[in-house]
């Protein structure tokens, strides 16, 4: 994907743009990732297919997508700066996510989200129809506890 421009904002995939440090700084505070160490954030990204938001050289926003680039992909971490939400950003970023060139074709994206369901439903996302087939292990104070080490408190 190349740089996406828009008015005075980059939206970009070139991961040696990205500042780890503000995008840990926000997920730290954030209700679905409250804690986690800046060794997970970075290991999250190098895992994933990532796009940066910036205003001038300075990171605004982000989202990462967890995928095997053929058939699944799994979105995550998105946000947008307090300091520039409402001006069509999120939307903007969703845009280049659900247009990238290796996210095509796919049979299946998820998501979890409390409270953006109305911007995610702009991209096609709805409510799973079949929530009785998900299944999931959660583990909320993961990042409070020392099993970091790959191993979650079910031994697995």
């Amino acid at each position: 994907m190349k740089d996406v421009i828009c008015d005075r904002w980059v939206i970009s995939t070139d991961k040696r743009r990205l500042d780890v440090l503000v995008i840990h700084e926000f997920l730290m505070q954030s209700y679905w990732a409250k804690g986690i160490p800046l060794e997970i954030v970075q290991r999250s990204i190098d895992g994933s297919l990532c796009f940066g938001v910036y205003e001038d050289d300075r990171q605004i926003g982000f989202a990462r997508v967890v995928s095997d680039f053929a058939t699944f992909a799994y979105l995550a971490d998105v946000y947008i700066a307090e300091s520039h939400q409402k001006k069509g950003l999120s939307k903007r970023l969703m845009e280049c996510v659900m247009r990238h060139e290796k996210l095509q074709g796919l049979r299946r994206w998820m998501l979890a989200t409390r409270d953006a369901h109305g911007l995610y439903e702009r991209y096609g996302f709805v409510r799973a129809q079949h929530p009785g087939r998900l299944m999931e292990i959660v583990d909320p104070d993961v990042y409070a506890s020392t099993t970091l080490g790959g191993r979650n408190k079910n031994g697995i």
